[in-house]
């Protein structure tokens, strides 16, 4: 495997270079903002020639701005989703500028090449990271089982793996996470601050390829949580994930993508996308906070239902959506989960 770090006054030019000199099969590593003057710094890798792939890689206004793209069928399609979906108009105005460059015939591909323009992909690694990953967010977005979710994943590529939770804010969090982790035969260690979480990462190196932290519910709009937070990432020296629900609202999205953007977080990874009609809210998020794409979860089991998420899957998410829900009613909830199974299929259908 080939490493390079890459440093960039923003997460489009680094992944830009990362493109021209490693290609497309590029995986990122770790990304860390600079200090001081906000840039990014991003280590990728890719396999030699000979060496296996791999394969999850696969997976795969103002109208004046635009006048006369107006009459391609193309921008009419991606206008609509874009607005069904909630995205704010100054994030529809720029995909709709770029959507009549693309050479694709449908509205699908053009929306995945104006996509791949303005929104950097970069899904976590699955087989070695220097840097453990925090998975932070605001309460309740499923921060604890996407850890067990990436966890498993891990485990099911034979991974050594360590997981630790620093989550002492909410009751029962502990347990929740232990119970997946015994499962998977994996010894979860217990962070009580700052300093205990150094100490725990400090043990990791060397040990585990992958290492998961777990981090209490975080409101995005208090100094309180948001200091706490920090305190966290500088003293153990790990990269933060953003969580949030896809279903969140765009308004909202965007001020909590910009607010754990400043404390660090450089990948958003949106759950239950099952269970979301609109996703207005992750595309602002990602855009206000310059984030970039990462993992999404699509169903609420452990073993399964976390794929990486790249521009013609998302772009697949955004069009079909509207047709589908004018032709459908909204499946009834239940106690069974059969709403999160009835909208299962349209996302694994995106995913390929």
């Amino acid at each position: 495997m080939r490493l390079k770090c890459y440093s960039a006054p923003s997460m489009a030019e680094a992944m830009a270079l990362i493109r021209q000199e490693l290609g497309d099969d590029a995986v990122i590593v770790s990304t860390q903002r600079a200090a001081g003057d906000g840039g990014i710094r991003i280590t990728a890798a890719v396999e030699e020639p000979g060496q296996d792939g791999d394969l999850r890689s696969a997976l795969a206004a103002e109208r004046s701005g635009i006048p006369a793209e107006l009459s391609d069928p193309r921008v009419l399609e991606v206008q609509s989703a874009l607005e069904y979906h909630g995205a704010p108009q100054r994030l529809i105005d720029r995909i709709l500028r770029l959507v009549p460059e693309s050479e694709a015939d449908d509205g699908i591909g053009a929306c995945a090449s104006a996509l791949d323009d303005i929104f950097a992909f970069a899904p976590l690694p699955e087989r070695k990271s220097p840097r453990p990953f925090l998975i932070c967010g605001p309460p309740g977005v499923g921060k604890t089982i996407s850890v067990a979710k990436l966890t498993a994943r891990a485990r099911l590529a034979n991974r050594p793996v360590g997981v630790i939770s620093a989550d002492s804010v909410r009751a029962g969090a502990v347990a929740q996470l232990a119970a997946f982790t015994r499962i998977l035969d994996v010894e979860l260690k217990r962070a009580r601050g700052p300093e205990s979480l150094r100490d725990l990462v400090e043990d990791s190196i060397g040990v585990h390829d992958l290492v998961f932290i777990d981090s209490p519910g975080i409101n995005p709009f208090s100094k309180h949580d948001i200091a706490f937070l920090r305190e966290l990432i500088e003293a153990a020296d790990v990269e933060p994930i953003l969580v949030l629900a896809a279903g969140i609202d765009p308004m909202e999205g965007a001020e909590a993508g910009e607010s754990f953007a400043k404390v660090g977080a450089t990948r958003l990874l949106a759950t239950r996308l099952d269970m979301a009609r609109r996703l207005g809210g992750i595309l602002a998020a990602v855009d206000q906070g310059q984030l970039m794409f990462s993992e999404v979860t699509i169903s609420p089991h452990v073993a399964n239902g976390l794929i990486p998420i790249h521009p013609m899957s998302l772009a697949r998410l955004i069009l079909p959506r509207r047709t589908q829900d004018a032709d459908q009613p909204p499946p009834e909830s239940g106690s069974d989960g059969s709403e999160a199974d009835a909208a299962e299929p349209l996302v694994a259908e995106a995913s390929r």
